[in-house]
Parts: structure tokens; sequence; C-alpha cells
């Protein structure tokens, strides 16, 4: 069962159904705000739908083909990240994430995407994670750009979103510049 304990205040726990009551009530409060970016916000109406991504998200995990994880911020469910499928031929993931956004602004997504990059490349030995964000969300650009991914592309008019398309920026890290950038940013004598 994945656990992972970040620091005092946060830890990343795989999703489960003793969530979906609070899930829902998360994205239920948070909906004109994760609509902007996130597909799936309408098609998620009810407590059954929050339970079928649940379950979604078990049967990857038990498949071993990544998972989601709940985000948990000072015991309380913040947002959700997990690993959209993992391609073990190529060594390859992509992460996903979104968070409430009461608790925006607090580092809470770049410790957990750290977390979740450490995971892939010293646990599951993968060599690229990769992330892909809308181009306009500046917010979820941070996040890749701050831990040190290159910018690799953009995939054109990538999703539908509701009424328009939105095109996709494609960020990438490979194993050994994620290893490479740990032991530049270790305090010096350690």
């Amino acid at each position: 069962m994945f656990h992972f304990k970040i620091d005092d205040e946060l830890e990343l726990v795989l999703l489960d159904f003793c969530h979906t009551r609070e899930l829902y009530r998360l994205v239920e409060g948070n909906r004109i705000h994760l609509r902007r970016w996130l597909p799936w916000v309408d098609e998620t109406a009810s407590i059954n739908e929050v339970e079928m991504f649940i379950q979604t998200g078990k049967n990857q995990y038990i498949s071993n083909n990544g998972f989601q994880a709940a985000i948990m911020y000072n015991g309380r469910l913040t947002g959700i990240i997990g690993y959209h499928s993992i391609n073990w031929r190529n060594k390859a993931t992509t992460i996903g994430y979104w968070l409430a956004e009461e608790y925006q602004g607090k580092g809470i997504m770049r410790r957990a995407t750290k977390a979740m990059v450490d995971y892939a490349i010293y646990h599951l030995s993968l060599h690229r994670v990769e992330i892909r964000c809308a181009e306009g969300n500046s917010k979820s650009r941070a996040i890749p750009t701050g831990l040190g991914f290159r910018e690799e592309g953009i995939i054109r008019d990538a999703e539908w979103l509701y009424d328009h398309f939105v095109s996709h920026i494609v960020y990438g890290i490979l194993s050994e510049e994620w290893q490479q950038r740990a032991t530049e940013l270790r305090p010096a004598g350690n």
C-alpha cells in the first residue's frame, strides 16, 4: 500500500473509498476553480462518480500501472496527484495533479510532485517523468519548471475543455538529470 510521508505537514496516501465523501466535498467546493483547466469536473456530479474514479485508481494500482494518491495536508484531503499510467517498456510515466484553491501558495503541490518524481525514479526505477500542463495554466506550469524539468514542446489543441481547445506544454526530466539536480542541491559537507 502506497504511503509517502513528505514532512510534518504533508503526506501522500493511496486513494481509497474512505476518501469518497471528503473528495466529493472538495470537488464540489472547487468546481469553478477546477473547471478552468480540468475537463472532468462537470462529469463528477455525484458520490457514485467519485467512487468510480477511486475504483479506477485502485484497479490501476492492482495492475501495477500507476496510482492516484490523496494529498493530505495537516490531515486534510487537499487534492490529488498520480501517475496517469506507467510505460514499463520505456520506463516512463506522466504525473497529473490538482489542488483545492484554498491550499495554493503553500508549496504543497511542489513538495507532492517532488515526492512523486523521487518515488518514480528511486523506487520504481523509471527513466523518464513527464508533466503536461495547459499552456495558459501558469500555476501548474510553475511546478515542473521549479523542479528543473525541461520544456520539451507544445501539443497544439491537445484537449477539448468544455467549449474550446487548449494546447499542452510538455515538460520532462530524465533520471540522471533528476539525480544530478539532487546532488547540486545537497548542502556542502553532506
